[in-house]
């Protein structure tokens, strides 16, 4: 995925893994732990559904986090996608690869394969295929009791978001657990740096921007073999019924951190976005640049801004200014200017696998651990931040929720799709 980051030390990630590998002291767990009756020694068992890049770190990610899982299933509408992942986990280091039992059996191609993993003998399921599929193999993944880890965002559209929602109350009513990709959450800066905004460092929130500015992504051309819908699925950052555009997507990460601090926002005040520079049809229909600003409770205005234009300045960060002083955060990184200057010095854990780490333990300890319906909040916010963009209205959080916006396609095979058009604010979303 686009916002995959190098490692970061992991010192105290090696100590983490070993508490979680002590969880599997001899005992049985409870069915609702995991799904059926099994001795504590045993491992967790993974299906993979979704076997391109981000599939492929996430399953190495939970390999990494913790001894006690092994890699039994995989999943992909492409054939190429599942023997690539097979391959790849093949070479693992470390012994992981020992913990990565597939056969020819366990391993699915097509529109269903998803089922099929989530039908094999699982206790989590990794869901990571494109962001418009997200909805559906959520809710089927708990329907069958299994515990997740989904990428996020984990929708594209208001429908969507409401289907994660109730899921996710399911999978709490279950006592499944349920941990998205947003690392932020799970990275120790982070957490240090909401800890001194909860105990008043820099006062009350006044204001905070938000911003990821980066340049442009990769692009596979079309090849003349290509139907309309493969073309789009190999390139689905391009294509807001599979991604939700880059807001979403991509910049959800940042949206979601200032959610953290002031939960969701009440309205879409202005939006602006467009598309200045991919304007080639290769590039699908999605925007490359987007400005929203969003008021939050008590009238707290919170600008955020992300582009993906290349040549330009970059900028990934969150920045919250108070009436005691001013946070900025972003990854590995964290510090206030002010009355209560502070300046994370930590040692750093890889938050990819920290989050790992944390539903292993969760699981284990039949915690329950659900970030379920907090990421569909935060992926509404993007989204609405969009459809703002996309029609030049203003949006209310209400509207966003209750709006029947289902950009699912009507059927999915390999056949022709239509290719939406460019959104025009005042004219055409």
């Amino acid at each position: 995925m686009s916002d995959r980051i190098p490692a970061l030390s992991r010192r105290s990630f090696v100590t983490a893994s070993a508490l979680a590998a002590g969880a599997a002291a001899v005992g049985v767990f409870p069915a609702s732990a995991l799904g059926r009756t099994r001795p504590r020694a045993d491992r967790l068992r993974v299906g993979l559904v979704g076997c391109g890049g981000r599939g492929k770190g996430a399953a190495t990610d939970i390999l990494k986090a913790s001894p006690d899982v092994e890699i039994v299933a995989l999943g992909d509408v492409l054939a190429e996608r599942v023997s690539g992942a097979r391959e790849t986990f093949s070479g693992l280091s470390d012994g992981m690869s020992e913990r990565v039992r597939l056969s020819d059996a366990s391993c699915f191609v097509g529109w269903d394969a998803f089922k099929r993993v989530i039908d094999s003998d699982i206790d989590v399921a990794i869901l990571a295929t494109p962001p418009g599929f997200r909805p559906g193999q959520f809710a089927y993944a708990v329907e069958k009791g299994r515990h997740v880890f989904m990428e996020k965002p984990v929708a594209v559209d208001p429908v969507g978001v409401r289907k994660v929602i109730a899921a996710a109350k399911v999978a709490k009513d279950k006592n499944l657990s349920v941990v998205c990709g947003t690392q932020r959450r799970h990275e120790q800066c982070y957490l240090e740096a909401m800890k001194r905004i909860k105990d008043g460092a820099i006062g009350t929130v006044t204001v905070a921007q938000c911003y990821w500015m980066q340049g442009g992504l990769w692009m596979n051309e079309r090849k003349p073999e290509w139907s309309d819908m493969e073309w789009q699925l190999r390139n689905w950052l391009y294509f807001t019924w599979l991604s939700g555009d880059h807001i979403c997507e991509q910049h959800v990460h940042n949206i979601d951190v200032v959610n953290w601090v002031l939960g969701t926002p009440k309205k879409v005040q202005t939006a602006i976005g467009g598309r200045q520079v991919r304007t080639d049809a290769a590039y699908g229909h999605v925007f490359d640049h987007f400005g929203i600003v969003y008021e939050y409770d008590n009238g707290v205005i919170v600008t955020s801004m992300c582009q993906q234009i290349d040549g330009c300045q970059s900028r990934c960060e969150e920045v919250f200014q108070g009436t005691e002083g001013t946070l900025s955060t972003s990854i590995g990184r964290a510090a206030i200017t002010g009355k209560n200057a502070w300046k994370w010095k930590g040692d750093e854990r890889n938050p990819y696998e920290q989050e790992h780490v944390d539903l292993v333990k969760s699981i284990r300890n039949s915690e329950g651990l659900n970030e379920g319906v907090r990421i569909a909040e935060s992926t509404l916010t993007a989204i609405m931040g969009r459809m703002s963009a996309y029609t030049g209205k203003t949006l209310t959080w209400e509207q966003a929720m209750e709006s029947d916006l289902d950009l699912t396609p009507a059927k999915l095979d390999w056949g022709s799709i239509a290719t939406p058009e460019v959104a025009v604010p005042g004219r055409k979303a």
